[in-house]
């Protein structure tokens, strides 16, 4: 293989030329990885064709046909309304995704035409040559040609946090980086052809809806059912009666457009965003709106090790001293000389770092000769002068630098045998230290202690699944890491459980009854490849509502089919543009805000979602049973339509409704929350029906002015309900926000004055009339609330 190698190489010492490389950028593409988009006037168009923008505008031309040019123009502008919203959500959602996306290019040094010169990393191509040292981010797939002391990270690849040596012929990834030494390497794949590449685009992309998506089509589906059903009954009535068909057409779009929700999505997805951007400042980025509801349903969090409940930073852990007159600051101290290199790796960083944290020189140190790490050696050398002292220091892999020392009794030599053993059972990375006095070379030297060194927990790692079981979410850790491994961060988080092997995780989702038998004693999957990790989630996704945070491209299959994906602060750039839920502080103890404020607007949405269901129940039904009492709609078309919009525009404030937390996930009881929501909508019936009846037949009123005063009773009422629904106590016990109170008082008020003035009302009323509707209409309420306190205590027995 070297030798293949060594031959290519020389007979491409010049490299590729300009006109070749152009050739294969123009055959390849670009070294990048991106998606597919959608046009400018796709997307411009997309929101024309939906049913519910059709409607509008069916009633809006039939409004103009009928001669109603006030009708037509305000209903158009109650649309653009609508559009501009829609467009503005979608505006932000992709500004945030293009910031995401752009992921980070760099010039690299590459042969072309005999010449080392700095090209784009998107400009690379198959069979270009490249040079990179310490730190680098390898570009695109290659193979090394040759190297010096060569080390490569692969945790976003692997999810394993230690470096790996690489040498000459050896496979180098796209996305991984360079931790010592350097390399010359040749291009053998680029851009969606990577290792990084393919793991994106051979991910399934998931066509089904979220929970949120599902539940808002199934209450559009249910109200458009009942408010088509009474349209054609109303229709065939009123058409044998007389009514031309050109108004009918009008008044049974404006009953469709009041009965279907068509500020429905508008409004949840501003509710939702009105919550995403206070979790921005919490350091949490929301790339799928609907990910907020669906984080408050979710039981099962499966969460990557590497980088997300470990700081993916190699850190000294523990010191171990074999010399009574040396302490673990002065082992550090000999350790720091033989790390003191130009180009230092990670543990060589952790090192000099732990060294300068507790720097306490009594003496000045000169390095008078330095032998660095490489992985042949396994150890790095030094010999110093510290004041007239001088010292052979060697630091290294133990059962390298063991053969070079002694030990003064064999207690203290077992000892060393038995640390090293206990070390590697927990699995910690060890290094050796040891010395010889006034000599430099390696022989009988004098064994000082053991380095312990490991990716280390984050600090708030163990709170933070603490507050997930509290909540009722279980955990468990996927992880790429041996067991051994997976074993000390599980007693570290205190999770309690079995840790699984692969092999053992392989039985253990081969036998379906242990999946549910014994779930909850499993704590960790450990060594476990990116594909064992999208079966897992496949398979608890079947009986749980499933989140996966991870931070390497190992993690891009699970996060993209589970329920919500969640990229911590240190993700590679392709999982945060492909994540639900994108983390920017350390670690994952910001998911505790995402998850309050996941809840909150669960039952901020739940509670729009009662009200919006009732409010069309009753206006529908209502409209139906009068139309066929009495011949006649009890509301014209504008009345309508104003009505639904006066209805939904003020809820946007419910985004910042007074609820209470729930300590534990939530669901979405679709049978109860139909059966309060139809009880408050009968009561809205009979309601609204007496009301009718008391002005036409009691009070003899004409139809105009009956008109007028129920709009403005069904605006009145419907506000009110807000207050009834939005809590299981009693509504004057936990009002709502100052916001909400605010912006359903302005909406009422307005209706007030609509009524009054007869502005788009067939005639204006009496201020004295006004106040018996709102008088009217507050009893109503309490009538209201004492049925839901009724229909809470049958639910409680039953």
């Amino acid at each position: 293989m070297v030798e293949a190698l060594t031959k290519i190489t020389n007979q491409n010492q010049s490299g590729l030329s300009t006109t070749e490389a152009e050739k294969r950028l123009k055959k390849y593409g670009l070294n990048d990885v991106v998606e597919q988009k959608s046009g400018l006037i796709k997307k411009l168009l997309a929101p024309l064709y939906s049913p519910i923008s059709l409607m509008l505008l069916g009633a809006a031309i039939l409004s103009l046909l009928n001669g109603r040019v006030f009708d037509f123009y305000f209903i158009l502008a109650l649309y653009f309304v609508n559009y501009s919203i829609q467009k503005w959500q979608e505006f932000k959602a992709d500004k945030a995704i293009k910031e995401l996306q752009n992921k980070l290019s760099f010039n690299v040094q590459t042969l072309r035409d005999g010449k080392w010169i700095f090209i784009n990393t998107k400009q690379l191509v198959l069979g270009d040559n490249i040079r990179l040292g310490l730190g680098s981010i390898i570009p695109a797939d290659a193979t090394v040609i040759d190297s010096k002391n060569l080390s490569i990270n692969e945790a976003v690849l692997t999810g394993e946090s230690m470096p790996k040596d690489k040498k000459v012929g050896d496979k180098i990834y796209s996305g991984s980086f360079i931790t010592t030494g350097n390399v010359e390497a040749e291009i053998s794949a680029t851009g969606k052809n990577t290792n990084f590449g393919k793991t994106i685009f051979s991910i399934e992309q998931p066509t089904e809806k979220s929970i949120l998506e599902k539940d808002i089509l199934s209450i559009t589906r249910f109200l458009m059912i009942i408010s088509i059903v009474s349209v054609l009954i109303l229709t065939t009535v009123l058409f044998l009666k007389g009514f031309s068909i050109e108004e009918l057409l009008t008044l049974d779009l404006s009953l469709i457009i009041a009965g279907v929700p068509i500020a429905l999505p508008a409004v949840m997805a501003i509710i939702l965003s009105i919550g995403a951007a206070g979790l921005a400042k919490k350091m949490v980025i929301v790339r799928r709106l609907s990910a907020l509801q669906d984080l408050a349903n979710v039981n099962l969090l499966l969460t990557d090790k590497t980088g997300t409940l470990t700081k993916n930073k190699i850190s000294v852990t523990n010191i171990i001293s074999y010399q009574d007159n040396l302490k673990a600051d002065d082992i550090i101290e000999l350790a720091s000389y033989a790390a003191s290199s130009n180009t230092p790796d990670t543990i060589d960083l952790a090192i000099t770092e732990r060294f300068k944290k507790n720097s306490n020189l009594s003496a000045r140190v000169e390095i008078l000769n330095l032998t660095p790490y490489d992985s042949d050696r396994k150890r790095s050398t030094a010999f110093i002068q510290k004041g007239q002292e001088k010292m052979l220091v060697s630091l290294g892999a133990p059962q390298i630098i063991r053969t070079f020392n002694k030990f003064n009794s064999e207690e203290k030599a077992a000892q060393f045998e038995k640390d090293i053993n206990e070390a590697a059972s927990q699995g910690f990375r060890v290094l050796a230290v040891a010395i010889k006095k006034d000599n430099d070379e390696e022989k009988d030297m004098d064994m000082v202690g053991l380095i312990l060194l490991t990716d280390p927990l984050d600090e708030s790692s163990k709170e933070t699944i603490h507050f997930m079981q509290e909540n009722g979410i279980n955990v468990k850790i996927l992880t790429g890491d041996n067991k051994i491994i997976a074993e000390r961060i599980s007693r570290e988080v205190a999770l309690s459980g079995e840790v699984l092997s692969a092999e053992e995780t392989k039985k253990f989702f081969e036998n379906k009854e242990a999946i549910k038998s014994r779930f909850n004693d499993i704590a960790t999957f450990a060594e476990i490849l990116p594909k064992d990790k999208y079966e897992i989630v496949k398979t608890f996704k079947a009986n749980y509502v499933v989140a996966v945070t991870g931070d390497g491209i190992n993690d891009l299959p699970a996060l993209k089919i589970a329920n919500v994906g969640i990229a911590v602060a240190g993700a590679v750039s392709a999982l945060k543009s492909m994540a639900d839920i994108v983390l920017l502080g350390q670690g994952i103890s910001v998911i505790k805000d995402a998850i309050l404020e996941s809840r909150k607007i669960f039952i901020r949405l739940y509670n729009y979602s009662v009200y919006r269901i009732s409010e069309s129940f009753r206006l529908v039904i209502t409209i139906l049973v009068l139309g066929l009492w009495y011949g006649s709609y009890p509301l014209v078309p504008i009345q309508i339509i104003l009505l639904a919009f006066l209805n939904d525009i003020p809820i946007i404030s419910l985004a910042v409704d007074r609820v209470k937390i729930s300590t534990k996930p939530l669901e979405i009881k679709a049978k109860r929350r139909l059966g309060i929501s139809l009880l408050f909508g009968s009561v809205g019936i009979l309601n609204s029906i007496i009301f009718f009846l008391l002005m036409k037949n009691f009070l003899h009123l004409s139809l105009p002015i009956i008109q007028t005063m129920f709009f403005l009773k069904l605006t009145i009422s419907g506000h009110m309900l807000i207050y009834v629904a939005h809590t299981k106590e009693r509504w004057f016990k936990f009002l709502p926000s100052r916001a909400v109170i605010i912006a359903t008082t302005t909406t009422q008020i307005i209706a007030t004055i609509l009524a009054i003035t007869g502005f788009l009302m067939p005639a204006g009323i009496s201020l004295k009339t006004a106040a018996f509707v709102w008088l009217w209409t507050f009893l109503w309420m309490q009538i209201t609330e004492l049925m839901k306190d009724l229909q809470i205590k049958l639910m409680h027995h039953s």
